[in-house]
């Protein structure tokens, strides 16, 4: 009965352990991902005056200015070009030798009689390591998604945020992007590369089929875990 209660409890746990290697990774871009509307007793209204220009009125531009985004709410394009490139290369070499010589030219008189100066003592010893390792890595990701200002630095930087997400059948994928960015770098178009925005946060998700076929079960997941190899 304790040998099945055994077996019982070890199965339980390698179906725990082996359970963690099921939990999705965890989102690099945390927050909003679009600006919260306006309540709608705040939003200020026109005034009756007869004027084209209402400064109060929400969404209004002055006659002469751009309308790049500089308020919550408002559309910015982000052009994802992000291209890196690593490359390590580390080689190691070390060599050591040593000895030890011992021989005995009298031998003194309180050492056993079996003690002769024919009995020499000699010790040598030798160690070499030789070690070499290269690592290179080459990335590239490009496309474009439409982000929202969702927060307004004091200095006037935008914080941006946004998703897409899109379901091809019965799999799915996801992009996200966060971050910061000076309106200065806007074109007029509303484009910003994404290599100008600061503390910028990119996740590209999917989830179905192709998900799980990379995804690798949780029993080989058990074993390679246990294993001392």
């Amino acid at each position: 009965m304790f040998s099945v209660f055994r077996r019982f409890i070890a199965l339980s746990a390698a179906a725990i352990l082996g359970g963690c290697a099921m939990i999705p990774p965890e989102p690099i871009v945390t927050g909003p991902l679009t600006a919260e509307p306006p309540a709608a007793y705040a939003m200020p209204t026109a005034e009756p005056n007869g004027s084209i220009y209402q400064p109060t009125a929400y969404g209004n531009y002055p006659l002469f200015e751009d309308r790049r985004p500089r308020n919550i709410g408002d559309i910015v394009t982000i052009v994802i070009q992000e291209r890196t490139n690593a490359q390590k290369s580390v080689g190691t070499s070390t060599e050591r030798t040593s000895g030890a010589t011992l021989g005995w030219g009298a031998v003194p008189s309180i050492l056993p009689g079996n003690v002769s100066p024919g009995q020499d003592f000699n010790v040598a010893g030798s160690n070499t390591m030789e070690g070499e390792g290269s690592t290179r890595a080459n990335n590239l990701f490009t496309g474009t998604l439409t982000t929202t200002v969702v927060g307004v630095l004091p200095n006037g930087n935008l914080q941006i945020a946004g998703d897409k997400q899109i379901a091809i059948n019965r799999g799915s994928e996801h992009l996200r992007f966060s971050g910061v960015v000076d309106p200065r770098s806007i074109t007029g178009n509303n484009t910003v590369s994404s290599t100008q925005v600061a503390d910028a946060r990119i996740e590209f998700r999917s989830k179905g089929v192709m998900d799980e076929v990379q995804t690798m079960g949780w029993l080989q997941r058990f074993f390679l875990n246990i294993s001392p190899f």
